[in-house]
């Protein structure tokens, strides 16, 4: 961790960092036994937010890390946000979004300053190595978990492997896999539930068309000969009724920073490689697959977050199901499986003779960046455990909440993206290869997580808050498990222990009310639409104050849209098609005008809109290809009363557009 005026104590096996002022004296940080108000297990992003939030309201606060590395996710390679709707994004995750542009552009940060969604995960490190030095949270590395001690319905301690015990009255479980939260006998489960259990529609076994073999690949060691046997990573086992559950779980593989700068590190052939692991590969390639083989989404610097795309791709499918209940040195195991796997698939890409120069050089023209994950030859150092455990407490985040069905009154954050999975399962249809689980399902706006979904039932822990493996089904999890949300879960964790605190009370009696209005006078976003005073909103789907001409499709394929939908062009009648929104103004004055649109890569770049402001008609030319998922303001102008189009309105037009042009709804805010 690269702090400033930082204090390194070797205890043993495990080091104990402090940057700047400790709220504890290093004496005692040091001691057998360690005593803190909040002790947070796991030093991810939500382990962070959770520690300098509770530092924040004058509470001590530190972070037990069962390895080296600090940032999780956000710092080992997930460079490219996946934070559905950013607007939604309130509080300490919102500040840290807003302290990446800061530092991309050398301004100071302000609860106005703009945010930025992608990053170099140096440029993250840095920023959670500032916030913890503001705050003064110490953070023992190399410390794993060996026991925890209960008091009753409380945990009393948790005794690592350094010889160390940590105290407190609360407890935060922030790691990916819930190891505290099993260790203290919580509920929990893990795999995938069947439909009927939540009376759900998208949970269990999905064989679907997404990251799809879309040609036929022969699944057997001999082509066609059944009994010469499968190929490795395919099951056996016939393909389960839609719908029903199991314990199996999304894949998992390494968000890989790369680059094409000529100091690049080329991917190198990996001790243990396999050739035969990437025979489906090489089958579907001969079938005329010709890419994409992992994404290359740029982050700054030159450098990417590229991730798993495609049928055959960076995602190990199926080699992860025992990591959630594993040993620290099981998984330790497991994860250098995945890197092996991963690395040569890449060399298998640039090297093997049987792909197309085309192929080949490609691949070979990226390669690691030099000056990422230094002390790991340029490797990501955090495995993306994309599920794991997963907490059950008295209320389960499920489809319907996903998609506004059940709405949880007790709401200390918002989630908006797409409810996703990735792959699950190899299988065998009709003689051919196929992937099974994943989904991506677009959820209609923001919705909220309940407060009892990150605590347990009280009878059996009440001392403890789980931001990260909550209360979810496979499903709902799919939209949750995103790095924002989980620091803005962990913030209200925080808060919540906090409160309990100063009430001496267990975390499931703190007051929701108490709770959530000191979240949001901490900036956290509990409810969704966002509303101002005096705003007025024209939607797609109403039939007031929208009119049309051409033809407009409606869809939800894509997050990020206001109300149940949004509406497209279908790429056709450029010039024809038109959409226009008309508010009715109940008062003449300044008004600030906000257009929304869900964005993607086949959309226009340059749609026309045209502001319509008591006679005079204000183009501006706006760029569908990115802002989606949030209110994008086209200016402010002086609007008359009454609800003419000529008076006010907001015109989308088509012509010559490059790509889908998208209506979604306008937005009129009193200046």
């Amino acid at each position: 961790m690269p702090y400033t005026r930082r204090h390194v104590l070797r205890l043993g096996t495990a080091t104990l960092v402090v940057a700047a002022a400790p709220a504890v004296s290093l004496p005692a940080l040091a001691a057998a036994v360690v005593t803190a108000d909040l002790v947070v297990y796991g030093a991810t992003s939500a382990g962070i937010a959770a520690a300098v939030t509770a530092r924040r309201l004058g509470r001590t606060a530190l972070i037990v890390e069962p390895g080296a590395h600090v940032g999780g996710l956000s710092t080992g390679g997930l460079g490219m946000t996946d934070s559905g709707v950013k607007a939604a994004i309130g509080g300490l995750a919102g500040e840290f979004y807003r302290r990446v542009y800061a530092k991309y552009n050398g301004t100071a940060v302000t609860p106005t300053s703009p945010a930025r969604f992608t990053f170099e995960p140096h440029v993250a490190a840095v920023i959670f190595d500032e916030l913890l030095a503001e705050a003064g949270v110490p953070v023992y590395l190399n410390t794993r978990m060996t026991g925890v001690t209960m008091a009753g319905n409380r945990i009393g301690e948790i005794v690592c492997d350094s010889g160390q015990v940590f105290r407190a009255p609360m407890f935060v479980d922030a790691t990916y896999e819930g190891d505290l939260l099993a260790r203290a006998g919580v509920g929990w489960t893990a795999g995938r539930e069947a439909n009927s259990v939540y009376g759900e529609t998208i949970n269990g076994v999905q064989l679907r068309s997404g990251h799809q073999f879309n040609r036929f690949v022969d699944p057997y060691v001999t082509p066609g000969s059944v009994a010469s046997g499968l190929l490795p990573g395919i099951s056996a086992a016939p393909v389960a009724p839609a719908g029903s559950g199991d314990g199996r779980i999304q894949a998992y593989n390494f968000r890989m920073c790369l680059t094409q700068a000529a100091n690049r590190i080329p991917f190198a052939k990996p001790a243990g490689y396999d050739a035969i692991r990437y025979e489906p590969l090489a089958r579907y390639v001969q079938a005329g697959y010709t890419g994409p083989f992992f994404t290359t989404h740029q982050v700054g610097g030159g450098k990417t977050d590229s991730n798993n795309d495609g049928a055959f791709s960076t995602d190990f499918i199926g080699q992860n199901y025992a990591y959630p209940t594993a040993s620290y040195a099981a998984r330790a195991g497991m994860v250098d499986e995945h890197r092996v796997y991963q690395q040569g698939l890449m060399w298998f890409l640039a090297n093997d003779p049987r792909l197309p120069a085309s192929i080949r050089s490609a691949t070979a023209s990226w390669g690691l960046a030099a000056d990422e994950f230094t002390g790991n030859g340029g490797w990501p150092t955090q495995l993306y455990v994309r599920e794991a455990r997963r907490m059950v407490s008295a209320y389960v985040m499920t489809e319907a909440d996903c998609r506004g069905g059940r709405v949880a009154a007790d709401s200390v954050g918002l989630a908006s993206y797409t409810m996703d999975s990735h792959n699950c399962q190899r299988v065998v249809v009709s003689g051919g290869l196929k992937n099974e689980g994943d989904v991506q399902i677009g959820v209609p706006q923001p919705f909220g997580i309940s407060y009892r979904a990150i605590v347990p039932y009280e009878s059996q822990c009440a001392n403890l808050l789980v931001p990260v493996c909550l209360s979810a089904s496979h499903i709902a999890y799919g939209s949750i498990r995103m790095e924002p949300v989980f620091m803005i879960l962990a913030q209200s964790a925080a808060t919540a222990a906090h409160l309990a605190i100063a009430a001496g009370s267990a975390v499931q009696q703190v007051p929701i009310a108490a709770l959530q209005a000191r979240l949001r006078a901490d900036g956290q976003l509990l409810t969704w639409p966002l509303t101002a005073p005096g705003e007025i909103i024209v939607d797609s789907s109403t039939s007031a104050g929208v009119t049309r001409a051409g033809v407009w499709l409606t869809s939800t394929s894509v997050a990020g849209y206001h109300g149940p939908d949004y509406e497209h062009d279908d790429n056709t009648n450029k010039g024809v098609n038109r959409l226009r929104f008309t508010p009715t103004i109940p008062t003449a004055g300044s008004y600030q005008v906000f257009l929304r649109w869900t964005s993607h890569a086949n959309r226009a770049s340059n749609v026309p809109v045209d502001v319509c402001a008591g006679g005079t008609v204000t183009t501006r030319t706006v760029d569908q290809r990115t802002g989606g998922g949030q209110w994008v303001s086209l200016g402010t102008f002086s609007l008359p009363a009454g609800s003419s189009p000529s008076g006010a309105s907001v015109l989308i037009r088509t012509e010559a557009t490059n790509g889908y042009v998208v209506a979604d709804a306008a937005r009129f805010v009193p200046a």
